[in-house]
């Protein structure tokens, strides 16, 4: 087999140790094998970057174990050609299972060229994919609260949020505070009501006729606490993020020009792409490393399954969200989209059709420097006019109609 590097390591990594093994050896000669053991403190990791310089290593590999691959990339970056490998696809054999031999492993495979390296961004993206991530655990971290708030509110038969769409909206906190404070009178909690919740003041006083026990005023009081801290930790969050996304204005303009992207989903797309589309060969690599692309699944002339791999666990949930806002953009080629597979397909099929379709826009716009340009709502029907036409006339000539067409005037 070809060899790759005449000189390479392999790092098995833990949280308290690295095991190195550094294989040499030119092509058609047996490598000898050097291994050593070093700690994961700053000055360890240190003292293994002078080894392998010792060495004269030409490339270093290791797994993503958790986190603790990051400090040992941020020392060796810039002095060796890194590579990260999924744990999944460098697995040793069965049997052979010890941390010498895991990084004897790795290293030969990275020596003949057979480790697929694993999408690391610059630091700035880095830094900005930590920021979306935590919002997104914030975010549904306050949902969670939200929905206890609601289930204490439904054991005390209180049923504020059968009348108010939000339950923790201005007028909502209103009558919580007070219901807290030890309110009990229907009358004088939904008069504190704001705006249009007004209007239902008959149905909100009997909503809030329950049995509120001290019990339920304690819980109402932490939880609410709880989200009113989530809230404005999320608020923080926020413009954390838009310092970090200050070296990437010009590519969220990009992609806020395609309907549904939000600033949340665009910032979402530059924390997990990145800016440089050149490490993507292509948009359906894109697609397939975010889990957006069909299964491919098949053998002996048999097509079996193809449902979507598990891909990127941030990317795809918010392409998604952007999908469902998109099927509600009128007059759009993404809401056509949607509607034409829809039928066929279902709706969450047709779903991730749409979102597959905004991460190959993305990489497009992203790639080109180009703005959004909407093939229209009627994209579909121009493309396939002779199909549309006799299906509509076959409907017509069903029900009994004799049809003559006649073009008009362009």
């Amino acid at each position: 087999m070809q060899i790759r590097y005449t000189r390479c390591a392999g790092i098995d990594v833990h949280k308290k140790s690295l095991t190195v093994c550094v294989l040499a050896g030119e092509p058609g000669q047996e490598p000898t094998r050097e291994k050593r053991e070093f700690g994961t403190t700053t000055s360890a990791l240190l003292e293994l970057s002078d080894w392998l310089r010792q060495q004269q290593v030409q490339a270093v590999v290791m797994e993503s174990t958790g986190v603790y691959w990051r400090p040992v990339w941020a020392i060796l970056g810039g002095e060796f050609e890194l590579t990260l490998a999924h744990p999944a696809f460098v697995k040793n054999m069965p049997g052979e299972k010890t941390d010498g031999k895991d990084a004897g492993w790795l290293a030969d495979l990275h020596r003949h060229g057979l480790v697929r390296a694993s999408f690391v961004p610059e630091l700035e993206i880095q830094d900005l994919r930590e920021l979306t991530r935590y919002r997104a655990q914030v975010a549904a971290d306050r949902a969670r609260v939200a929905n206890r708030i609601q289930k204490q509110l439904e054991t005390a038969n209180l049923k504020l949020g059968s009348v108010a769409t939000d339950v923790l909206g201005a007028s909502g906190q209103r009558i919580l505070d007070a219901l807290i404070g030890g309110e009990t009178d229907a009358s004088k909690l939904a008069d504190l009501a704001l705006g249009q919740l007004r209007k239902k003041k008959w149905q909100l006083e009997r909503s809030l006729e329950g049995n509120v026990r001290e019990h339920h005023r304690s819980m109402l009081r932490l939880e609410l606490a709880q989200w009113r801290f989530l809230e404005r930790l999320l608020g923080e969050i926020e413009r954390d993020i838009e310092v970090a996304l200050r070296p990437f204005v010009e590519q969220r303009e990009l992609l806020l020009t395609i309907p549904g992207i939000s600033k949340t989903t665009a910032a979402v797309l530059i924390a997990e792409l990145g800016t440089d589309m050149s490490v993507f060969k292509s948009a359906e690599q894109v697609s397939s490393w975010a889990g957006l692309c069909p299964g491919h699944n098949e053998s002996a002339g048999k097509r079996y399954s193809g449902r979507i791999r598990e891909g990127n666990a941030w990317l795809k949930p918010a392409l998604c969200q952007s999908a469902w806002a998109v099927t509600r953009c009128k007059n759009t080629y993404l809401q056509s989209q949607f509607q034409r597979l829809c039928g066929k397909k279902g709706k969450k099929r047709a779903l991730v059709a749409v979102a597959h379709s905004l991460l190959t826009i993305a990489y497009t716009l992203l790639k080109t420097r180009q703005t959004y340009q909407d093939l229209g709502a009627d994209y579909f029907q121009l493309r396939h006019q002779d199909r549309y036409k006799r299906a509509h006339v076959r409907a017509l000539q069903r029900l009994g109609y004799e049809v003559t067409l006649k073009p008009t005037a362009a």
